[in-house]
């Protein structure tokens, strides 16, 4: 099975939120519908980058080391590579 570390953008607010799935669809309907607490008051929200891995534990490491850097221009900077 494959796992995701996924950046997604609030169109609403420009706001970032980082995390991990093995489903990116479920996961994105779930910020859109208001079912995840963090993103409910974000609006609409966007997938701005993925990256996959083959274990949930990677993709946990990742999401991990993009919050502990804690620099938008370092997210910015991921988001412009993957294009």
């Amino acid at each position: 099975m494959e796992f995701y570390t996924y950046i997604i953008q609030s169109k609403k607010t420009g706001k970032y939120y980082i995390g991990h799935t093995n489903n990116l669809e479920r996961r994105l309907k779930e910020h859109n519908s208001g079912q995840t607490k963090s993103t409910r008051n974000g609006g609409q929200w966007e997938l701005v980058y993925v990256k996959s891995f083959p274990n949930s534990t990677e993709a946990v490491n990742f999401e991990m080391k993009i919050k502990r850097m804690k620099s938008k221009k370092y997210i910015n900077d991921l988001i412009s590579a993957s294009c």
